[in-house]
């Protein structure tokens, strides 16, 4: 028999799985245990595997579930994407806003359960998860998140092989790597307040994500 989880967030990645948890629990919630989270978080694995009009149906319709959250990145095309995600949720609730709220979807689905979007950063600009985590580097920090992002860009020119995609994801591990101590994952460096989990750049997303699953 299938638990029961009326709490869900679908993501794309591992990182995201690993990351949401430590960054609203350091807001505040009690995240719970691994077997009973507060919110179930399930990795698609993939943008292309989330996107997907018959599975956002197929999670509406679990028994139980009472609020449905899906976070994605804009990557380098906001509009595209958000037009991609809401394609796919178009089957499931044929309602949805043309235009994603800047304080991120929540939306009554017709079978009455919550349903919200997140497109990381901040609903608006190109970016991903890790364009979101630099905001919230420690003010402190300022001067050595700017070199980390010169030295990526130095690198970019003496032959590293990372792609212009992923530009945001090579700065902050530059930047983690030059932290005590050095290269931390992106979830331990929450734990740790390497990443300052409680700054006024991560507020929106925390009170979307409290908001969606009515959490205190």
């Amino acid at each position: 028999m299938a638990e029961i989880r009326p709490r869900v967030l679908l993501v794309k990645g591992k990182e995201d799985l690993r990351v949401i948890p430590e960054l609203i629990e350091a807001n505040g919630v009690d995240w719970g245990t691994r077997k009973n989270p507060v919110v179930y978080i399930r990795d698609y694995d993939g943008y292309q595997q989330l996107v997907d009009a018959d599975v956002i149906w197929t999670e509406l319709q679990a028994s139980g579930l009472s609020a449905l959250g899906i976070l994605i990145d804009a990557d380098d095309n906001p509009i595209g994407r958000w037009q991609s995600i809401r394609t796919a949720c178009l089957k499931s609730i044929p309602n949805l806003p043309e235009i994603l709220p800047e304080t991120g979807l929540i939306h009554i689905a017709p079978n009455q359960v919550k349903f919200g979007i997140w497109m990381m950063p901040d609903n608006k600009i190109r970016g991903m998860l890790e364009t979101f985590l630099a905001y919230i580097i420690p003010d402190t920090s300022e001067s050595i998140w700017q070199f980390a992002q010169a030295a990526a860009q130095e690198a970019k020119t003496r032959g590293a092989v990372f792609t212009d995609a992923h530009y945001d994801k090579a700065n902050i591990y530059t930047w983690l790597a030059w932290q005590d101590p050095p290269g931390r994952q992106l979830h331990q460096a929450i734990m740790q307040h390497i990443l300052n989990p409680k700054h006024p750049n991560a507020q929106k997303f925390v009170s979307w994500f409290k908001s969606l699953y009515d959490l205190p």
